[in-house]
């Protein structure tokens, strides 16, 4: 299937995600960094409450979230690596970086449906992270601080939706009633060059890893291109580990095209016609949703098309 099939259908109308639909990926990220913020937030109050100053906040309760660049403080705190990309301190960064990954989570998880989101955040993550500790150890105007630097907030990670997002869909535009619109991809390049033009900078580290999210997020989308999808062992992996507390679960689950029947009579053998049921529909949109459009199946396509022929 080539490139321009398999993305030229992402204008269908479909079921559309809600602030409490199941299974919402981006209001799932949304709601993970905000919990973590205010779990923050709470600590730091409390140590203000016991008259600790905010020098005691960050020394002692932040450094189990932030991630350290010395690799072995890093080692003493391996999670670091995962919890600093949904922790932020202070309310501008929380702000921002929640914006950017509305504005562009939403538009990706329309195209590619439920399930590229949180891979591609979590690539962005861990770019930014070994950028971070590699710029720390070989710039030599970081050498020197490298005991004591620290990275926290999800930057790298909305990058990585940002850049992923406008590689799949660059014409896409916000804001359509002011002349047209603004181009993705002119709000892409700014949020680029601002941490571009950051490189210069005792801020350099953070620049870079920023920039190495997007880096992870371009790859993402360019090797799903190729029918190279890096999300697949994430979801699988995912479902495994919960399936571990589910007593309930299902041995094998059935393929959606077993639960097909098809009508034969004064047809030739062989040749096979779906029948269309509101719940073989209620199927296929489910597929949209988690999987995306682009990896229906040509029966499958046919029997949406179908279906909205014969007002079903």
């Amino acid at each position: 299937m080539g490139e321009s099939e398999r993305y030229s259908d992402f204008g269908q109308p479909r079921k559309r995600f809600t602030l409490g639909q199941d299974g919402n990926a981006l209001m799932g990220l949304l709601t993970i960094n905000i919990i973590f913020f205010l779990l923050l937030l709470t600590l730091k109050v409390t140590y203000f409450f016991f008259q600790k100053g905010e020098i005691d906040f960050f020394r002692e309760a932040l450094q189990y979230f932030e991630m350290p660049a010395q690799l072995s403080r890093l080692a003493e705190r391996p999670w670091t690596i995962l919890t600093y990309m949904f922790s932020h301190v202070s309310v501008m960064q929380i702000l921002s970086n929640m914006l950017w990954l509305w504005a562009f989570g939403f538009i990706l998880q329309e195209l590619t449906g439920n399930k590229k989101l949180i891979p591609v955040y979590i690539y962005g993550g861990l770019a930014g992270a070994l950028v971070f500790i590699i710029a720390n150890y070989t710039l030599p105007a970081l050498r020197s601080a490298v005991s004591g630097a620290t990275m926290l907030g999800a930057n790298a990670a909305t990058m990585a939706v940002a850049v992923a997002t406008t590689t799949l869909a660059p014409n896409f535009r916000f804001f359509r009633n002011l002349n047209g619109g603004i181009p993705i991809w002119v709000l892409t390049m700014i949020y680029i060059l601002i941490d571009f033009a950051g490189i210069a900078s005792a801020g350099a580290a953070f620049s870079l890893s920023h920039l190495a999210g997007g880096a992870a997020g371009f790859v993402f989308i360019f090797l799903l291109r190729k029918d190279i999808d890096g999300s697949l062992w994430m979801n699988n992996f995912y479902n495994w580990f919960m399936n571990l507390f589910n007593p309930d679960k299902k041995g094998k689950v059935a393929r959606i095209k077993e639960k097909v029947f098809y009508n034969t009579e004064g047809r030739k053998p062989y040749k096979k016609k779906p029948n269309i049921t509101p719940q073989r529909v209620d199927e296929i949109l489910d597929k949209i949703n988690q999987k995306g459009y682009h990896l229906l199946t040509e029966e499958e396509k046919n029997i949406l098309k179908r279906a909205s022929e014969e007002d079903l």
